[in-house]
């Protein structure tokens, strides 16, 4: 990543601050991050002191993400805006506004944000990830060189506007799925399924699968291929005997009838299945309520044998109604692939971002 300025040159230099605002940082802050470039060197991440911890992963690399996405914006030259406008060894505080209700995520991610853009920041929170913090609400604070908090900004707040629109998205549907639990899918943004899964936690929900490695799951296609869901089935029980691999085992299912194949199936054989998804077993109607007459008589049938999974036609109006049908999870791909960003900003100039956000409507 191209650096906008040298790291030994700022040390050398005589440092002067702007002009603090005078807007007061209203919470009560909780906690104070001191970066160590220690820390930054190191190779692992530690997680210990996260408020929620990221889903596992055995290949993904969340440092490495952070680096593409600061190249991305750095570029081979740094931030040309910054190096003509922002004094050399200015040093600041800003502070993240949110600018509209919602749950907030990424708040461990930023951290580690600016860890890579410069060790010397500070950081302050008065929320931590999954609190709820209100519009015009004042939740964080960074503190020190101003050339590298701008350039840590966007890359920062790109991923807490998007990991808090998932959180706030998956609040809402959890609350209303219960008693069942809300799952996400792998419909994620190219690259970042660990970041959209991490923020589906943060909000309450619970983690489908990470990929194609951790679980089997059988879907339609499979089924297909294979000559029905019996003959499916029966191909991996075959699979993981013959590679003693012991894994979560779900198949999909689309009518009653393939339902019932699976349970007889099921009790001729020994077999590793551990969830049957009933898929678009809820019936849109046209007042716009649904049916889930059949994903009842579905979940009846299975008895409590296997976990259940609900998964189609599932929105925020109607994941109440199919919570209540008994099934164990339901699984939405709205949480992650249809996001809506919650708006939030890092401003040095609190008192302006206020006075602009309340004639927009923003704060």
């Amino acid at each position: 990543m191209a650096i906008s300025c040298n790291k030994q040159e700022f040390l050398l230099r005589p440092v002067f601050h702007a002009r603090e605002s005078t807007t007061a940082f209203l919470p009560p802050l909780r906690r104070v991050v001191k970066m160590s470039a220690t820390e930054v060197t190191s190779s692992r991440i530690s997680y210990e002191s996260f408020a929620i911890k990221p889903p596992e992963h055995p290949t993904y690399d969340l440092k490495g993400i952070i680096k593409l996405a600061l190249e991305e914006d750095a570029g081979d030259r740094g931030d040309v805006t910054c190096l003509a406008t922002i004094p050399f060894d200015m040093e600041v505080e800003a502070y993240f506004l949110a600018k509209e209700d919602g749950i907030i995520a990424g708040i461990a991610l930023a951290e580690m944000i600016f860890h890579e853009v410069d060790p010397s920041l500070k950081v302050e929170w008065s929320k931590n990830d999954g609190d709820f913090v209100h519009k015009g609400l004042q939740f964080g604070r960074v503190h020190g060189r101003a050339h590298n908090i701008v350039v840590a900004e966007r890359v920062v707040l790109n991923f807490m506007q998007r990991m808090s629109g998932t959180a706030t998205l998956t609040k809402a549907m959890a609350n209303a799925a219960y008693p069942a639990y809300m799952l996400e899918t792998r419909k994620t943004a190219p690259g970042l399924r660990l970041v959209d899964k991490w923020a589906v936690l943060i909000g309450g929900g619970r983690n489908h699968r990470m990929g194609l490695f951790d679980m089997v799951m059988i879907k339609d296609n499979h089924i297909s291929a294979a000559g029905g869901v019996a003959d499916a089935l029966k191909a991996v029980d075959l699979y993981l005997e013959q590679n003693n691999l012991q894994m979560e085992v779900e198949v999909e299912t689309r009518t009653l009838e393939e339902v019932e194949e699976v349970l007889h199936y099921s009790s001729q054989t020994k077999t590793s299945l551990t969830r049957i998804m009933l898929d678009n077993m809820v019936v849109p109607l046209p007042n716009g309520d649904v049916d889930i007459s059949m994903l009842k008589e579905a979940v009846q049938l299975i008895n409590g044998r296997y976990e259940t999974e609900a998964s189609g036609n599932v929105t925020l109006d109607t994941v109440h109604k199919i919570g209540q049908s008994g099934v164990t999870y339901i699984s939405s791909g709205s949480l992650t692939h249809s996001v809506k960003a919650l708006d939030i900003s890092l401003k040095i100039d609190t008192e302006l971002a206020l006075k602009v956000g309340r004639r927009t409507g923003r704060a």
